[in-house]
């Protein structure tokens, strides 16, 4: 899924930012819960905390795709090495050797 989120041009950074504007969201529906429902603070304190959960998920993803991004920088013999690695897991259990 990562990488699948690399090719498709998504970046960390942009990860990072939906995050940190997650939080901003969060305190947003708090605030327009609170002001223009009549259900209590209850309520508005559930908004806040649904929406606030976004951000740990995207932050987390963020961090993905940056271990992702850096795949790139690694020296030709290190991506050899990795690839031979793959390989080598998806290869049947009898035909390891």
């Amino acid at each position: 899924m990562i990488r699948t989120l690399h090719k498709m041009g998504i970046r960390s950074s942009m990860l990072y930012a939906a995050g940190l504007a997650s939080i901003g969201l969060s305190v947003a529906t708090w605030t327009a819960s609170l002001k223009y429902e009549r259900a209590g603070i209850d309520r508005a304190d559930r908004w806040g905390i649904f929406v606030g959960q976004w951000a740990p998920a995207l932050f987390a993803l963020g961090t993905a795709l940056r271990v992702e991004e850096t795949r790139e920088e690694l020296p030709e013999e290190f991506q050899r090495i990795e690839q031979r690695m793959e390989r080598e897991m998806r290869a049947p259990a009898g035909a390891r050797g």
